[in-house]
């Protein structure tokens, strides 16, 4: 994003389990991204209109708001339209919000299909080939 330009790239993390959240931002700070965490979905809403980030990586079962209801409040906005989402999840494809394709997310993991050593090669994977709105729930393994 152009506006990033001059500085790291930022990404929200939404997250509940806080082992995770920070296993997520200690291995994607490390490769030179900034990141903030947020553990329920009004904290995430909060957060991602202040730092307008890069790139969301949005649980879907997360507390006071879920992921999914993130995800569509933030479409409606104007600040949250166009930031690319991907969604980090223990519930499987199936069970997933049907509506998840319409709300243009960049692609769908399982979080047990998602190694530690592989959260920084999915974001630089997003952050630098992806053009956004191509939603699959597929579920990208890598």
């Amino acid at each position: 994003m152009e506006e990033e330009s001059y500085g790291p790239l930022k990404i929200v993390i939404v997250e509940d389990t806080p082992s995770l959240a920070d296993i997520y931002k200690t291995r994607l700070e490390l490769i030179g991204y900034k990141c903030f965490v947020a553990s329920d979905g009004q904290q995430a809403l909060t957060l991602i209109e202040q730092e307008k980030p890069a790139l969301v990586l949005l649980d879907l079962m997360i507390p006071v708001i879920s992921g999914d209801e993130v995800l569509r409040q933030m479409r409606a906005t104007v600040w949250g339209k166009d930031i690319r989402v991907y969604i980090i999840s223990n519930l499987n494809e199936s069970e997933a919000p049907a509506d998840l394709r319409d709300l243009g997310i960049e692609g769908y993991t399982v979080k047990a299909n998602l190694s530690d050593d592989d959260i920084d090669k999915l974001v630089d994977n997003i952050l630098s080939h992806g053009q956004g709105g191509d939603a699959s729930l597929e579920g990208e393994e890598l």
